[in-house]
C-alpha cells in the first residue's frame, strides 16, 4: 500500500510467527487519520497480537508498521498514540485523579484531567482509590487514562468487556464525541452490533489474515445479502448450490439455509422446483456475515470476484 500524509496506520505485509504459529500472516492494512475503524476475529484470529505490533509492543519477523509515518515506538514516544488494553491492572494507593494526572503529564499537549474524567465518565470518581474500584469502573479509568494525553491515535481492546448495558452506552456516547474531534480511533471488540453502530469501516482477521474490509452493509453483501431457508421434507441438497444467486448451502434439523446474493431469484428457482414449504426469507445480520467471512471451506464453491463488492476486500 501507498502511505500518505492522511495515513494514520499502516501495515505493509506484517508478519508475527510464534514458533510455526502465524499468529499475524502478512497484513496490508490503512487506517487514513479521522477513521474509526472496528477490528473482529475470533479468539486467536490475530486481534492482539496486531494491536501489539501498532503499538511497537512487538516487532514484525518481516514487513512494516507505521503510524503517522512513523515507526510506532517513535510515534508513541512522541504522545501521538493512546491505548486501553485489557491486561492493565489496577495500581494501588493513588486515586483516579493522581492516576490520570500523572499520565497526562507525560504528554506534550494533554487533555485537561477534569476533561479526561468526564469524558470518560468518572468525574464523580476523583477522589477514590483505583485498587478499590469495580471491574466496570475500572474499565472506565483505562479509558480516561488512554485519553489523557489527547492522543491523534486512540486504540481499544475489547473496551467495554467489563461494562453493563448502560455503562456501555456512555462509552460509545464518549469515544463517538472524540472521535468527532478529528481523532483516529481502532477498537476492537467481541460485539458486532458495536462495531456495526460505531465503526467507519470494520476489518475482519481470521488466521492472521484480514478476510474482509468495508462496511458493515458491505460485508453483509459480501458475505451473501439474504438467507432463504425451507423445509426439506426428505429431498436431498442437489443443485441447490447451482441455483441464481446461491453462494453456500447449510442443512441444519431438515432445513436447507442458502446464503444467496439474489433471493427474488433463489426463490422463484426454489417454486419451479416445488422447493418452497416453509418458505423463509430474511436479510443476513452481521453475525451471519462473521460467521460466513471466518467459517472453514464447506462442500459448496466459494464465491466469484465478479459477486464481491468493490470496497470489500476478501482473501
Amino acid at each position: 500500500m501507498t502511505q500518505t500524509e492522511n495515513t494514520a496506520v499502516s501495515f505493509t505485509g506484517a508478519v508475527k510467527t510464534y514458533g510455526e504459529v502465524r499468529a499475524v500472516d502478512g497484513i496490508d492494512l490503512e487506517i487514513a487519520r479521522g477513521e474509526t475503524v472496528a477490528l473482529l476475529g475470533r479468539n486467536g484470529a490475530g486481534k492482539s497480537t496486531t494491536i501489539a505490533l501498532l503499538l511497537g509492543l512487538l516487532e514484525p519477523d518481516t514487513g512494516t508498521v507505521a503510524l503517522f509515518g512513523a515507526p510506532p515506538e517513535r510515534s508513541v514516544r512522541a504522545g501521538r498514540v493512546g491505548a486501553m488494553l485489557q491486561e492493565a491492572r489496577a495500581v494501588p494507593r493513588v486515586t483516579v485523579g493522581e492516576l490520570v494526572s500523572f499520565v497526562a503529564s507525560r504528554y506534550p499537549a494533554p487533555l485537561p484531567v477534569a476533561q479526561a474524567l468526564e469524558l470518560a465518565g468518572i468525574a464523580e470518581l476523583t477522589g477514590r482509590r483505583v485498587d478499590r474500584l469495580s471491574g466496570g469502573q475500572l474499565q472506565r479509568v483505562r479509558f480516561a487514562v488512554a485519553l489523557a494525553g489527547n492522543p491523534a491515535l486512540l486504540v481499544l481492546d475489547e473496551p467495554t468487556a467489563a461494562l453493563d448495558v448502560e455503562a456501555r452506552h456512555a462509552f460509545w456516547d464518549s469515544m463517538r464525541a472524540y472521535a468527532h474531534r478529528g481523532h483516529t480511533v481502532l477498537f476492537s471488540t467481541h460485539y458486532l452490533e458495536e462495531a456495526d453502530a460505531h465503526a467507519d469501516r470494520i476489518v475482519v482477521v481470521d488466521r492472521g489474515r484480514i478476510v474482509a474490509d468495508g462496511t458493515g452493509e458491505e460485508l453483509r453483501r459480501a458475505a451473501g445479502g439474504n438467507l432463504v431457508s425451507f423445509d426439506l421434507a426428505g429431498q436431498g441438497t442437489d443443485g441447490l448450490a447451482l441455483l441464481p444467486g446461491v453462494r453456500s448451502v447449510e442443512v441444519l434439523g431438515g432445513r436447507a439455509r442458502l446464503r444467496t446474493d439474489d433471493s427474488d431469484a433463489t426463490v422463484i428457482a426454489l417454486a419451479g422446483l416445488g422447493a418452497i414449504r416453509g418458505l423463509e426469507v430474511v436479510r443476513a445480520s452481521l453475525d451471519d456475515a462473521f460467521l460466513a467471512l471466518t467459517s472453514r471451506p464447506t462442500e459448496t464453491s466459494p464465491p466469484s470476484e465478479t459477486s464481491r463488492p468493490s470496497k470489500v476486500e476478501l482473501v
